[in-house]
């Protein structure tokens, strides 16, 4: 069982599906602490709900981001944490964070990556006149919406389609797709070479990859 961190800034629609998936007594992870950058969200009433442990760490106590990414890796590290999904959190992690968890933060993306990175995804989609647009999970590099691609699900783009009708489709499919990210993951049945990610098929047999994270 792989104990996870999920990260939000927000109402946590994707913290729920999570939240949803470890519920299943076969699901390999479980959900150890919600981490909240900004307090009173309902992400953080899912958690408790769900009788999951919280805590609010807010970016405006501190005074660079590498002061709030470092208690944000204590904070990981106090619970046990070995995987770190990022469900809504509108925070830019540092390079230094990010390598210290090189491999082990999962992040979910409104768009099929490469494409439209950062945000108003669907509008740009529509902008663009592209016929396909949809989600990824992949694993995070210090870059924007950047790392190698584990899952990707894609939804038409009808005529009548706006931003929100877009948008939500999509969300549709996030909640689908990141669950079955996380299982993946959490089986050790991915591998990253170089900018890609092999999956190994469910005969493989699996062994626990999440190594010590470095002080």
């Amino acid at each position: 069982m792989v104990n996870v961190a999920v990260l939000i800034s927000g109402g946590g629609t994707n913290l729920q599906a999570l939240i949803d998936a470890c519920a299943d007594k076969s699901f390999p992870a479980r959900i150890a602490l919600v981490i909240s950058n900004n307090p009173g969200v309902k992400g953080l009433e899912r958690a408790e709900k769900a009788g999951i442990p919280t805590k609010v760490i807010n970016h405006r106590d501190y005074k660079s981001r590498e002061e709030f990414d470092d208690k944000l890796h204590e904070a990981l590290l106090e619970s046990g944490t070995e995987l770190i999904c990022l469900a809504g959190f509108m925070r830019i992690l540092d390079t230094r964070f990010v390598n210290r968890w090189k491999n082990k933060i999962l992040n979910i993306h409104p768009s099929l990556l490469p494409s439209f990175k950062g945000l108003h995804t669907q509008e740009r989609a529509l902008e663009a006149g592209v016929r396909f647009t949809g989600c990824t999970v992949h694993f995070v590099n210090p870059e924007l919406d950047d790392g190698p691609i584990i899952i990707q699900a894609a939804v038409a783009i009808n005529p009548d389609d706006d931003a929100d009708t877009l948008a939500a489709k999509v969300l549709t499919q996030e909640h689908i797709i990141y669950p079955q990210a996380l299982r993946l993951v959490a089986e050790g049945r991915t591998q990253v070479d170089g900018s890609r990610v092999i999956i190994r098929d469910a005969n493989y047999a699996t062994q626990k990859i999440i190594n010590p994270i470095p002080e």
